[in-house]
This record gives C-alpha cells, sequence and structure tokens, in this order.
C-alpha cells in the first residue's frame, strides 16, 4: 500500500488516502489542531509533534515507532487528571487491529523531552471482542474490533488522563496497529504535548512502563497475526504492559470470544 513519489500527485493522494494519522484533538474541552504534514508552510503552530508522512512504520525496532518519525512541538495542551482527551483521525480505513494510548512524563521542558527509556506507560486500549463463529479477526462487517469505529474519517477515540495523576510535562502518544494484512502489521503513531497540572501524586511503577521501540518484537504472537486463519483461536491480547489507571481502578486487557 506504500507509494512511490515518482507515480505522480494523482497517485500519491490516492496513497495519502489509503493511511492516516491524527489530525486534530479535543482536550479538556478545548479543541487543538494537529500538525498539517502535507502543507507544512499551512500548519500553525500546534501541540502535535511534526510528522514527516502518512506511511506506516513497519517494525517493532524502528525509530519512528516512538512518535512517527516527529519531532518537538512548539504549543501543549492544558489539562488536569480527570479530563478527557480525544484524538481524531480525519481518514482511517482499516477495521483490523488494537488502539493504544500511551504517556510519557518528561523530565523537564518540552524542548528537551524525546520520549526516549523505558517512561512509556498505557492509559487506554481496546482490542477484539468477536464471537469467533459469525465475527472472525479478519470479519469487516460487523468488526469485532473497536478500531472499526474509526473508519470513514473524522472519527474521535476519547482516552481519560488517570486520576490522581502527578503534574507536568507529558507526552500522549496514540497508536493504530493495523493487521488487516495477515503477518504483517502497520504502525501508526502520533504524539503531543500536554501540562498536567492538579496536586496528584500518582505515578505508574515499571510493571506499567515501556519503552518505544522496545515494547514489542515482530515475532510476537499479537503483532505477527496470521489473521485470515479462523482455525486459531480467535482471541487478541493488546501488546504492551497493563493499562495505568491512577487512583482509578484498572481495565481488563483481554477481549476474548
Amino acid at each position: 500500500m506504500l507509494f512511490s513519489s515518482t507515480f505522480g500527485a494523482g497517485l500519491f493522494a490516492v496513497g495519502v488516502a489509503a493511511h492516516g494519522a491524527v489530525t486534530s484533538y479535543k482536550i479538556a474541552g478545548k479543541d487543538y489542531p494537529g500538525y498539517q504534514g502535507f502543507s507544512p508552510a499551512n500548519s500553525p503552530s500546534v501541540i502535535q509533534w511534526q510528522w514527516p508522512d502518512y506511511n506506516p512504520t513497519l517494525s517493532c525496532s524502528a525509530a519512528k515507532l516512538r512518535c512517527n518519525g516527529g519531532t518537538s512541538a512548539k504549543l501543549n495542551a492544558s489539562a488536569n487528571p480527570g479530563d478527557s482527551v480525544t484524538a481524531i483521525w480525519q481518514q482511517w480505513t482499516h477495521s483490523q487491529g488494537p488502539i493504544i494510548v500511551w504517556m510519557y512524563k518528561c523530565p523537564g521542558a518540552f524542548s528537551s523531552c524525546d520520549g526516549s527509556g523505558s517512561g512509556w506507560f498505557k492509559i487506554d486500549e481496546a482490542g477484539f471482542h468477536g464471537d469467533g463463529v459469525k465475527v472472525f479477526l479478519d470479519t469487516e462487517t460487523p468488526s469485532g474490533w473497536d478500531i472499526a469505529k474509526l473508519v470513514g474519517g473524522n472519527k474521535g477515540w476519547t482516552s481519560t488522563i488517570p486520576q490522581g495523576l502527578a503534574p507536568g510535562n507529558y507526552l500522549i502518544r496514540h497508536e493504530l496497529i493495523a493487521l488487516h494484512q495477515a503477518n504483517n502489521p502497520q504502525f501508526y503513531a502520533e504524539c503531543a504535548q500536554i501540562q498536567v497540572g492538579g496536586s496528584g501524586t500518582a505515578s505508574p511503577d515499571a510493571s506499567y512502563k515501556a519503552a518505544i521501540p522496545g515494547y514489542c518484537n515482530d515475532s510476537d504472537a499479537n503483532i505477527k497475526v496470521p489473521i485470515n486463519n479462523h482455525a486459531i483461536a480467535q482471541t487478541y491480547t493488546v501488546p504492551g504492559p497493563p493499562v495505568f489507571k491512577g487512583t482509578g481502578g484498572k481495565r481488563a486487557r483481554d477481549f476474548s470470544a
């Protein structure tokens, strides 16, 4: 599904439409535009890291996996624990794969925060809940994957900043793993900057944290998925550590048939 730039503007536009990225946010009730990757001169100052293209990352070990090759943004959103964060995709196509939302506490200013090390923790995830009888891992309509709710574009996914989370500068990373091609996962991730306020003290311990790249391997059963094989168990475990809910309860990680 990747298109060479030599194909011309018309085919390049088709390639773009086949993929997708987070193009705007609503955080604590306020709207924030995303980065306009294909017309950067028209892109306002934004909270989102400046990603280079819509094309997927194809390996768990690729440096681009962290924030789609993005670089630090000029602005940041403000929010408090318990506030909602909605990421909006102007275009999305594929109905199979998990949604994962991560955060990372910067040690200092956003300008020097690169997301390195094992500091990423999940605040939300969605996987598969088909029945394995009529709805399989590869079923398009109806899909058993929550990612299907984004198909068609201009769709949002809403998560909550963990209750009691300690204040500071955080990156938030929205990741879609497209599994529609058997054994050939495609990763789509973008990062944005949020300054969390309040007086919370909650912080995830090491059991909730991971490095990106580093939280998955290309050979993992929930990364390299033979999605068209109905003979395998029609269940799915979202990759990575458990979801950190702050001072709230934990969320179940597995959706099974």
